[in-house]
C-alpha cells in the first residue's frame, strides 16, 4: 500500500474527497536504537511504600513507567525511540513503553515504526496523560501516512494538549481500549494520504475527522461525532455512528457485533502483581467493554506466562507452552525453527512491540490446535526465504472451537517480502470453527527488499475452511492468485480492503484459466450462507497498465448470501476492473466511470 497526494485538491474538510493518484514506494533503514533504563516504582512522598510485587524483567526493548518517573526521563526515552523508529519500516529493532496506573503530565509520544504504547491499567482511565500526545505523524514521507504501519497503541485516558490527537496511520496501526477526552484526526492534516485503519473498544469525547482516509474500521466504540469519508468507511456496535449511508457519503452501520472477544492486555494491580486480563466473549455487543465498570473476563497471573526475550528458539517456547505455560511475547524477532504449538484449551500468546516471529527453512510459524478458547494477538509473522506452505494455521478440521469460548486473533499480521524477499504460498489457513478474527493484516509485500513477482511469492492470503467463522477489519493486499478463499458456513467479515497485485508483468501471467485475474474474495460454490459488510478492493498495475481483473468478488447467488457495500477503484487508472461481484457493477478503469463504481448489495 502508498500513495501520493490527490492532484493538489485539498482534503480538509475530511469529506466527499476523492484521490486519484498513488506514487513510487520505496524501502527504508535505520539505525540502532538504544534502550533507555525504565523508570522505578517509588512510594508516595511521606510514606513508606508497601511492599510490592517485585517488576518482571521484560528485556531491554520495554521501558516500564510510574508517575514517580521524572517527565525528563520518560520523554528522553520515547524521543530516543523515535528517532531511530520514524523511518525505519524494514528494520529489526521493536520497542514497548508501558505507563503504571497513575496521573502524568506532558508526555508526547510520537509514535513511530514497531513501537508500542499501553497503559497498564485494568481500566483505560486507570492511566491518564493529561496535557499530552500519542500520535503518528506523517513528517518524514512528506504528510503521506499510507505506509504508517506496524505501530500500536491501547489502554489509557489520553488529554490532548491541544484538543486534538492525531493518529495518520494505515494498516496494522491499531488504537484499543483508548479514552480521549478531545478529538482526533486520522490523517496529517495537509494534502497527504492515509489509507486504512482500525479503532477498537475506545471512547473518543469530541470528533473523530478521517480526512483524507480512504477506509476505516471502528468496532465497539462511543464516538462524539464522526466526520468524513473518502471510499470505505465501516462501523459495528459504534454509538454515536453517523447513519448508514452509501455510497455518499460511504458509511456503512452495523448496529451490534455479533460475537467477540476483545485483545488481551497487561495490567498491574494495587499490590504491583503483574497480571494478563483476558476478556470474557460478548455477544450482540454495543460501545466499550469497559464503561460500565470492570469487564467481565478474567486475569492470568504473570507467572503463569513464559517471558519470551529475543533470542529464545520455537524449542524454548514449545518447552514452556508443553509445560503448561502461556506466552508473553516481548519485543524483537524470532527465528522460528519449528512451530511454535498451542495445545491446549485458553493458550494465551501475546505480543507487545510488534513482536515478530520470522520462520526458518519453510516451516509454519505458528499452529493452534483442536482447541477452545485460545489466543493469538499482536504477532507480526514475516515470512522467510525459503518457502513455507503456511504461514499460520488456526485447527486442523477434526475438532475444536466453540460458540461459547471461540478461537480469536488480534492484531495478528502476515508479511511476505520487505524486509527480505521472502516466500509464503498461503499466509493463514482456518479450520477451527467459531474462530474470531480482529484486525488481521496478510500483505504481499509491494515495496522494500526482495520484491518481485517471481521473488515475493505467495498465492493466496487467507483459507476459511471451518464453519462460522467472523472477521472484524480483514486487510488482505497483494497476493498472487485468489486473495481470500471461505469454503465453510456462516461466515462474517466485517470491513474488507483488498489491492490486487501491482506487479502482474502482463495478462497471461495473472489469469485463472480463461478468465482475467482472480478475485479479490471467493466464497465457494455450495456454500448457502454468508455475510459482508463493506468491502473494497482497488486495482494499480503499475507493471502492466493493460492489465485487466474481471471481477474483486465471487460469491454463490442464493437468499442467504449477503454483501453490502462494496466498491472498485481503479487507482490512477492503472488497470481496470470490469465488475464488482459475479457479474454485477462496473467497470472501474482509466475511461470507465471515474475509476471508481460503487454496489450497495449483490442482489
Amino acid at each position: 500500500m502508498g500513495s501520493s497526494n490527490p492532484d493538489g485538491r485539498s482534503a480538509r474538510d475530511g469529506a466527499g474527497w476523492r484521490p486519484s493518484r498513488r506514487a513510487a514506494l520505496t524501502g527504508l533503514a535505520a539505525a540502532a536504537l538504544t534502550p533507555v533504563v525504565a523508570g522505578s516504582a517509588l512510594g508516595a512522598a511521606g510514606r513508606s511504600p508497601a511492599p510490592r510485587a517485585a517488576d518482571p524483567d521484560l528485556g531491554p526493548h520495554v521501558h516500564v513507567f510510574d508517575p514517580a518517573t521524572p517527565a525528563s526521563e520518560i520523554q528522553a526515552a520515547l524521543d530516543s525511540a523515535f528517532d531511530t523508529q520514524e523511518r525505519n519500516q524494514f528494520g529489526t529493532e521493536r520497542v514497548a513503553f508501558l505507563f503504571k496506573p497513575g496521573t502524568y503530565t506532558g508526555v508526547d509520544a510520537n509514535v513511530g515504526f514497531y513501537t508500542h504504547v499501553a497503559g497498564l491499567g485494568l481500566s483505560p482511565d486507570d492511566v491518564v496523560l493529561e496535557d499530552s500526545h500519542v500520535r503518528v505523524e506523517a513528517d518524514w514521507f512528506d504528510g503521506n501516512a499510507t505506509q504508517n504501519f506496524w505501530r500500536a497503541a491501547e489502554n489509557f485516558h489520553l488529554v490532548p494538549r491541544d484538543g486534538t490527537n492525531r493518529w495518520a496511520v494505515s494498516q496494522a496501526a491499531p488504537l484499543r481500549r483508548v479514552h480521549v477526552s478531545g478529538d482526533m484526526t486520522l490523517w496529517n492534516g495537509y494534502d497527504g494520504w492515509s489509507s486504512g485503519g482500525f479503532l477498537a473498544d475506545s471512547r473518543v469525547e469530541g470528533a473523530v475527522v478521517s480526512g483524507s482516509q480512504q477506509q476505516w474500521l471502528t468496532r465497539n466504540s462511543t464516538l462524539g461525532e464522526w466526520a468524513g469519508s473518502v471510499w470505505n468507511m465501516v462501523f459495528v456496535g459504534v454509538e454515536g455512528a453517523p447513519p448508514h449511508h452509501f455510497p455518499d457519503p460511504s458509511h456503512t452501520v452495523v448496529d451490534t457485533a455479533p460475537v467477540l472477544r476483545e485483545k488481551p492486555f497487561l495490567h498491574v494491580d494495587g499490590a504491583g502483581a503483574w497480571q494478563v486480563f483476558v476478556p470474557a466473549t460478548r455477544t450482540d455487543s454495543a460501545g466499550t467493554s469497559w464503561s460500565g465498570g470492570g469487564a467481565a473476563g478474567e486475569s492470568l497471573p504473570l507467572e503463569d506466562f513464559h517471558i519470551a526475550r529475543e533470542g529464545d528458539s520455537a524449542a524454548d517456547l514449545n518447552a514452556a507452552l508443553d509445560a503448561g505455560k502461556h506466552l508473553l511475547v516481548t519485543p524483537g524477532v524470532y527465528e522460528i525453527e519449528e512451530p511454535v504449538r498451542l495445545t491446549r484449551d485458553g493458550t494465551v500468546v501475546l505480543g507487545i512491540g510488534l513482536a515478530t516471529f520470522v520462520p526458518q527453512g519453510g516451516v509454519t510459524a505458528l499452529t493452534v490446535g483442536d482447541v477452545e478458547g485460545a489466543t493469538v494477538a499482536g504477532i507480526l509473522i514475516d515470512a522467510g526465504t525459503t518457502n513455507s506452505e503456511t504461514l499460520m494455521e488456526v485447527g486442523t478440521g477434526s475438532g475444536g472451537g466453540s460458540a461459547s469460548r471461540p478461537t480469536a486473533l488480534h492484531d495478528v499480521f502476515f508479511r511476505i517480502g520487505g524486509a527480505h524477499a521472502g516466500k509464503a504460498t498461503t499466509s493463514l489457513v482456518v479450520n477451527s470453527p467459531h474462530t474470531i478474527g480482529d484486525n488481521l493484516w496478510l500483505w504481499r509485500g509491494d515495496h522494500g527488499s526482495g520484491i518481485g513477482w517471481e521473488t515475493n511469492t505467495a498465492e493466496t492470503g487467507l483459507v476459511v475452511e471451518a464453519d462460522d467463522v467472523t472477521m472484524y477489519g480483514l486487510f488482505v493486499e497483494h497476493y498472487q492468485k485468489t486473495e481470500v478463499e471461505w469454503n465453510g458456513e456462516r461466515g462474517r467479515t466485517y470491513f474488507f480492503q483488498n489491492e490486487f497485485p501491482y506487479d502482474p508483468p502482463d495478462q497471461s501471467s495473472w489469469s485463472d484459466g480463461g478468465t482475467n485475474g482472480y478475485p479479490a474474495y471467493r466464497v465457494a460454490d455450495g456454500v448457502t450462507t454468508h455475510e459482508a459488510w463493506g468491502l473494497g478492493s482497488y486495482c494499480n498495475f503499475t507493471d502492466d497498465e493493460s492489465v485487466v481483473a474481471e471481477r474483486s468478488f465471487v460469491a454463490p447467488e442464493g437468499p442467504g448470501i449477503d454483501f453490502t457495500d462494496m466498491v472498485i477503484v481503479s487507482l490512477g487508472g492503472k488497470g481496470t476492473i470490469n465488475h464488482v461481484i459475479n457479474d454485477l457493477g462496473g467497470p472501474a478503469g482509466p475511461t470507465e466511470n471515474d475509476g471508481i463504481f460503487y454496489l450497495t448489495s449483490n442482489h
